[in-house]
Formats: C-alpha cells, structure tokens, sequence
C-alpha cells in the first residue's frame, strides 16, 4: 500500500495552540455574560471552574455571593496577587507568560463582576459595605490607594476616569437602600462606610430624620468631614508655607544657631598652635517666614449638581480660616445667598445649615460677596459653579467683570470634585478665557495651589 507522506521539513508548519490561550477565553466570555446577563450559563460556569481548579486556584472565586475580603481571608497568598493586578506594567522582552495571564484574568474578573455587576432590588448595610470594599480591591489592583478613585483625595493616574463610573454605581446603590431605616438602627447604621455618595443622601434627607436616626446621620457626616479634612490640611500646610521673612532679625537661641556658618565665618581665627577655633561672632537661621494680611471669600453654588464642591470647600475654607492672618469669607448660594462666615471654622456645622438642591441665583450671591471687599488687592474671590445662570448670566458675568478690574484676584472654578471631573457653560468659559481668568481644573489639588500662590 502507498504511504502516507510525513510533512515537509522545509515548509514551515504552523504552532500548536496553547491551552493556556483557551482557558483565558473562557473566563473573559463567563466576565462578559456575567456582566450583561444575569442568568448563569452553565456551560461556561462549568468549564471556568475546570480552568479555575486546574491553575490551583480556590473555586470561590467564582462564587458570585463572596466578597474578596472572604475570599483573601482564606487564601491570604492573594492578597499580594491582587495589589498592582491591572496596572500598567513596565514593558517587557517581548516574551508572554500564557499561563499567569489565565490567572490574572481569574482574578480580574472576581473584582471586576464584583464590583460592576450589582444586581437589583432593595440593598442593605452589609451590601452596600461589601460594595465598598470590593471597590477598593479595585482600585489596589488599578493600583491606586482604596477610596482614590471614588473619594478623589488622591490622584489616580490613568485610571481616574473611572471614578465618575464608581461614583455612580455606589450612588445608585445607596439610593436602592433604605436609608431611614438603616439609619434608625445602630448595629446596621454602624456597618457604613462614609463616602461622598452617603454624605450627599444623608445632606439631602437630613431634614427628615430624627431621634436615633439624625444622631447616625450626624456621626456619619462627622466621619467623613474628619477623614477628607486631614488629607487636605497636609495639603494646605505644604503649600502655604511661605518664604523666609529675612527682613525680621532671626532670633537668638540655641536650636536656630548655623553651625556650619559660624564655623566657616571664623575660620580665620583658627590658630594652629593651639588647635582652637577662636568664635567672634554666632549666625543663626532665620525662621520666621513671610506671611501677608489677606482676605479669601469662597462662594459655592449648593444647587443639586455641586454636593461634591459644597463638601469640599467648606472643608477648605474652615483649613484656611485656621491659618494666620486670613480672613476667610463663606458663602453658598442656589436661588437665595447664605452667608455661612459665622461657622466657618466647623465643616460639620456648615453643612447641616446647607440646603443641597434646587436652582442658582449667581448675582444674588454676587451681592452679597461685594460688600466684603475692603481691599481688592489683598482679597481673592473663589467662585466655585458650573456657571449655568441662564437669563442671570449676563448679570453675573458684568458682577464678577468688575470685581476682577478691581483689582481682586478672581478665581473661578468649575467643581471641586473627588475625581476632577467638572462641566462648566461654555458661554461663561470663553469669557473667563478673554479676561484672563480661566476656569482651573476641577481637582481640589488645582485650587489648592493657586491659593498657595496668592497667599505667599
């Protein structure tokens, strides 16, 4: 009988496909039906348990029911697999490891189902806590610190667009809660974690709660005003330093003393006979630093799309009204103005007076925040809105006109917003751009900087 003929030496043969590629296929269908399609597939639930076991890792990964935190408390290994997980990596020699991608995409697609597949129907404290740690898994393994991409109290590089989603996403979830109820009830109101979208609920609902329900309410807002005050107080005294002060003699005493001064200023007297270093004269550092008598007057728009601003900068202004010789104004406004000065230093306490909602009213806080202008040149003016006026545009746009030939530095922003995010009407951006007062950027590390410069 003929034979078969064997391949061809010289013509190249194509390569076997690796398993590993087929396995990684089959958990990113099983994350792709899972997100877009509650009901389970059992043929691919099936075949990414076998894939799941055959890599040595723990099938509850692909339990829908459990947490990270749960899964990492009985594998702890994981813990150091899933900080830096989907973060940009250096590039490498060209070489792939097929193998370790089917495993980073076991474990991606634990986070990522649990955090972006929420379901529907009423949620309680505990899943609404479970949400928020899931999330920060998230964002360990974007590589950002947990609460840096949903609070904004850091930078999140590459991956700061996905903190409006995460926003979203919890502020929907606690919208599905019941919140009075939970409230009402301390062991389940002690479950929450305060965050923006919490604050914001609790801010718009606090004037219908009461008893034991207002008292968590208030804890929570406490917590959170806490928390977000200390990032930003390390931020502010960083960047209200000052310079040094050389006009103001530095004062004479031991801890100020310049050894390595004195010593080269006397070299002179050296005498080598006796190897002594006669000292004439001792020169000290100076210390005192340079500080200039200003006025701040912050006015934020409190209508329903700047909760996160209204948080913010309160928390700000009580920072800087703790500073020597700044004089800070605060005034938040929607179709009425409130002048907020008396409590500025408490955050907590400007918050509770706060109304979040409804329309805005720029000329109506204009008026208001003229008649604290007694030296324009000493004064900054932040005005913190998305600008939308409508009719009271022109109005507005004329108030804050005068102001800025004043002399005082205006400095209108956006939003003050957790992921820097800001939308601004365009009419009132072009005319910002031409009298040379452009809109900063939304994140708060933006504003604190231009204070930094009008303060020092």
């Amino acid at each position: 009988m003929p034979q078969t003929p064997g391949p061809d030496p010289a013509v190249p043969q194509a390569p076997l496909p690796d398993p590993n590629d087929n396995r990684r296929q089959v958990l990113y269908w099983r994350l792709l039906a899972r997100l877009f399609d509650h009901e389970e597939q059992p043929a691919l639930e099936s075949a990414s348990l076998a894939v799941v076991e055959d890599i040595g890792l723990p099938p509850a990964l692909l339990d829908p029911g459990a947490s990270v935190d749960s899964v990492v408390q009985r594998h702890p290994s994981l813990a150091a697999e899933l900080e830096g997980l989907m973060a940009p990596g250096p590039d490498g020699d060209g070489g792939r490891d097929r193998a370790a991608e089917v495993r980073r995409a076991a474990l991606a697609s634990k986070v990522l189902l649990n955090v972006f597949s929420t379901g529907s129907g009423t949620v309680t404290a505990g899943q609404l806590a479970r949400w928020q740690s899931d999330a920060g898994w998230l964002e360990r393994a974007l590589g950002c610190p947990p609460g840096g991409l949903r609070g904004g109290r850091t930078e999140a590089g590459g991956a700061a667009g996905l903190g409006p989603e995460l926003g979203s996403i919890e502020a929907g979830l606690v919208a599905r809660m019941q919140l009075r109820e939970v409230l009402a009830d301390p062991a389940l109101a002690a479950q929450l974690t305060p965050s923006m979208s919490l604050i914001e609920q609790l801010l718009r609902d606090k004037d219908n709660l009461s008893g034991v329900a207002l008292a968590n309410a208030k804890s929570l807002i406490r917590r959170y005003v806490d928390e977000v005050a200390e990032v930003l107080r390390t931020q502010v005294e960083k960047a209200t330093a000052g310079e040094l002060d050389r006009s103001v003699p530095p004062k004479r005493v031991y801890r100020n003393l310049d050894l390595d001064r004195t010593v080269w200023k006397n070299l002179t007297n050296w005498s080598p006979e006796e190897e002594r270093l006669y000292v004439d004269r001792l020169y000290y550092r100076h210390t005192v630093r340079r500080t200039t008598p200003q006025r701040l007057i912050v006015v934020v728009d409190q209508s329903g799309s700047m909760v996160d601003s209204m948080v913010n900068c309160t928390i700000l202004a009580s920072i800087f009204a703790g500073l020597p010789k700044v004089d800070v104004h605060l005034i938040a406004y929607d179709t009425r103005a409130l002048d907020l000065t008396p409590w500025v230093h408490d955050p907590f306490d400007v918050l509770l007076r706060t109304n979040l909602g409804g329309g805005n009213d720029g000329p109506v806080a204009m008026a208001m925040a003229r008649p604290k202008i007694a030296e324009p040149r000493s004064t900054a003016m932040v005005w913190i809105s998305d600008f939308y006026e409508f009719s009271r545009s022109q109005p507005l746009f004329e108030g804050i006109e005068a102001v800025y030939r004043s002399g005082v530095k205006f400095i209108p922003v956006g939003s003050v917003t957790s992921s820097g995010r800001q939308e601004v009407n365009p009419w009132f951006r072009e005319r910002f751009k031409t009298l040379g007062t452009p809109v900063i950027s939304g994140h708060i590390d933006k504003l604190v900087h231009e204070l930094k410069t009008f303060l020092t």
